[in-house]
Formats: C-alpha cells, structure tokens, sequence
C-alpha cells in the first residue's frame, strides 16, 4: 500500500516490527491500535494482512491525521476520539465485542513533542501545556497553584527526580513574582536547582516527565487500557504494550505477571494463599523485548523503549478487586 503517509512519514514508530511479530495479524482479523498518534502500528498492520484496524487517540490532531490516513484503507482503518482505557466501552458503542489483538505505545507521540504549541518538550519555547487531549488543567495550572509539598510529591513520584523538593521550592520561589507560562522558563527554573548528570541527559527531563504524567493520568490510564484490552480481547488474542520508563514498564509486569498467574510464592512459614480467578493472559516474553542497536541509534526516542506481550486465554476477564 502507497500514499503520501508512506512516502513522508511523520513518526517513526517504535519497535514496529517487534509488535507487529507479536500480535501476528491475519487477513480478517480486527485489531485496535489505542494510541494512534501518528498511526505507525495501525499501517504496518493493514499493510502486513487484509485486517481491519480501530485506532484509538484522545488527541483531536491525531484523529485528524487518522480520517486522512483512512482514506488509503477503504473499509479497514477507522480513527475515533477517546481513550484507550475505554477501548471496550468505545468499540461495543459501534458493535465490536471482541478483538484479536491490541498495540499500546505508552506516552507522548512524536508529533506532540515536536510540536511547539502543545509545551511538552523543554528544546522549545511554548505554552505550558502538555494536556495529550483538549480538556483539563494544563501543566502551567499544576506549577501556578499546587502547594509545594504536592509539587515535590509529583516531581518525586512521576519523575522519580531526587532534587525534587529543590525543584518545588524553586517553582514556588518564582511563581511569587509571576505566572510561570513558558516551557523554556520551567526549563530554566529547573536546570538552576538539578545537577547535570553525566549521561548528559537534560536536568530538566524528570520534570517536564512528571507533570505530563500527572496532567493526562497516564499511570490511572494505563491501567485502565489494560484492563480494558483484557475484557476486550477474544480467546488467542494478543496484547502487545510498549513503554518508555520503568514506571510504566513495571505497571505492564506487574499486571501481567499477575493476570498470567506468574506470583511470587508465599513464604513456607505461611500458610497458602486461596486459589484466584484464573490466568486471563499466557506471557510470550517474560522479560520483554528491547530495541535492537541499530533501531537505538537511529531512533533516539527507542532507547529506553521495552516491548512486552501477552496471549489471552479463554479465562473470563477479572472483576476489580480480585487479586490471584
């Protein structure tokens, strides 16, 4: 399949052919790509089989770019506006009750970073936003009205930075005279008070990581997609996830160490624990699987990417609360 998305690229998806081994597609399967972005798992889907795919975004700008992405794939590529951690709610809205496979790259998408406006990125100067949708309080919000303690509670826990009361306490310091409104300006606030570290990575990463995390919810969202691709996959389907830092990664472990009925054993001088629901997901790669040199190098954004995928079984999905 030819276009102009093929042609000019605008992200560069990450591990894409990792998840597209992973979720295995088959002519006539239906699978949902629920972080669209830019689309790059949803094409090399449609491209590897005659599938049809449901692309995912609470972005506006990324649907956008899907309905024109769609018109390369008649019938098979629709794009709707939500979130993930509502993609079986959203899919039996429009008659689907069951898919074969689910992609997640958790995150910001490339064209977010790279797009001034939307203020995630400490490399330009724009408005302190950083909302991946179109509603709620803005990073500008949290930095201009959190008490202190909150703001080093979120840079500490989101960002795991460990000058993070340093970093609050300078955000307050400057507030005081003025609004903080600017990326750069938060940049600059931060870089004063955070050492460089010697991998050369920005001091103001952390930061700028934590408030995005806060702002979207991103940790409550992805554990609701993962809940949700679990009640929405059929028997054999594939869940394939990509995250970015160990807080995402250890959240996607964990849950599917548990749904896989993978649990630590309980001490011997305990006794044994009541039997729980059974393994919904059957785990392909116990330690995931990570970019190869080559992608690392050309591809800045994978570096700390780590690509981790589950089979569902037959098991019914659990209801919150239980635990194995």
């Amino acid at each position: 399949m030819t276009g102009p998305f093929h042609a000019n690229p605008v992200h560069i998806p990450v591990l894409a052919a990792e998840v597209v081994t992973a979720l295995a597609p088959r002519d006539g399967g239906v699978y949902v790509d629920g972080t669209f972005g830019a689309g790059g798992y949803a094409r090399r889907l449609l491209d590897a089989a005659l599938c049809t795919v449901w692309g995912i975004d609470r972005d506006p700008a990324a649907v956008a770019r899907g309905t024109e992405l769609a018109k390369a794939y008649p019938a098979r590529l629709t794009v709707i506006q939500g979130r993930f951690g509502e993609m079986d709610r959203l899919l039996a809205d429009r008659g689907v009750a069951g898919v074969d496979g689910v992609a997640l790259d958790i995150g910001v998408s490339s064209p977010q970073i790279d797009d001034p406006e939307r203020g995630f990125s400490f490399r330009f100067d724009g408005p302190l936003d950083m909302r991946m949708g179109s509603d709620g309080p803005t990073a500008a919000d949290v930095v201009n009205t959190a008490p202190e303690a909150d703001l080093a509670d979120i840079v500490w826990r989101y960002g795991e930075e460990r000058h993070s009361r340093r970093v609050a306490r300078a955000i307050v310091a400057r507030r005081k005279d003025q609004p903080i409104t600017r990326t750069l300006e938060l940049a600059e606030i931060v870089r004063a008070v955070v050492p460089k570290s010697k991998d050369g990575i920005d001091p103001a990463t952390r930061t700028f990581q934590a408030l995005r995390v806060h702002v979207n919810d991103e940790l409550g969202e992805l554990d609701r997609g993962l809940r949700a691709a679990e009640r929405l996959l059929a028997p054999g389907g594939r869940l394939a996830v990509v995250s970015f830092h160990s807080l995402e990664d250890r959240a996607v472990k964990d849950f599917l160490r548990t749904r896989s009925g993978h649990v630590p054993a309980p001490s011997r001088h305990m006794p044994a624990p009541a039997a729980g629901p059974a393994p919904t997901f059957r785990l392909i790669d116990k330690s995931g699987v990570t970019p190869s040199a080559d992608e690392a190098r050309t591809n800045p954004r994978a570096r700390s990417a780590r690509l981790r995928t589950a089979e569902r079984t037959a098991a019914p999905a659990w209801i919150e609360g239980e635990a194995a």
